[in-house]
């Protein structure tokens, strides 16, 4: 025969065990977690927060980029006054921030 036997080799025996394969991913998924969930998660509940404390006479902006004064706040839907005598429905999802009062004045 030419051709020889070939066996397995004995399994080396690793001090550490899985540890070491897996020590890699728990860093990846901790910086993960710390650069990029968490600071999600910060947003939306100040987002949140901000929503829940608007009220009639508030200045906003909209997603749309619309500036605004709040006229009248329903559970779900907002009225906001954008010109004089010009009122539209938006969405409380759809205000993205509070500005100061006198903002749209001095614009």
């Amino acid at each position: 025969m030419f051709i020889s036997n070939a066996y397995a080799a004995d399994p080396a025996q690793d001090p550490t065990g899985g540890l070491m394969q897996f020590l890699p991913l728990v860093v990846i998924f901790i910086l993960f977690y710390f650069m990029l969930i968490r600071p999600q998660m910060k947003r939306g509940k100040e987002q949140k927060n901000m929503l829940e404390a608007l009220q009639k006479g508030d200045e906003v902006v909209t997603t749309g980029g619309l500036l605004g004064k709040v006229v009248k706040v329903n559970d779900n839907y907002i009225s906001v006054e954008i010109a004089e005598n010009t009122i539209i429905n938006v969405q409380k999802q759809a205000i993205i921030n509070l500005l100061p009062k006198g903002t749209i004045k001095a614009l």
